[in-house]
């Protein structure tokens, strides 16, 4: 099963928009049994499509930790 959750941010490995994970599961009405459903936005419009678990990677700065800064 694919190691993404909902909610995620992830990229296609071969580079793209940054996409937020909407389902995560069995597609195989697609053809995809470990398929995720993700979401972006491209010129205000929005856009969704299944892809395979292993053309996906999670986006960058959603895996690094954060840093939070009091004044």
């Amino acid at each position: 099963m694919a190691q993404f959750k909902k909610g995620d941010l992830v990229e296609l490995k071969s580079g793209g928009p940054v996409m937020t994970v909407a389902e995560v599961g069995d597609f195989t009405s697609t053809g995809l049994a470990d398929g995720v459903k993700c979401i972006w936005f491209d010129r205000g419009r929005r856009e969704q499509a299944v892809f395979d678990s292993a053309v996906l990677k999670a986006h960058e700065k959603a895996s690094g930790s954060r840093r939070v800064e009091r004044g």
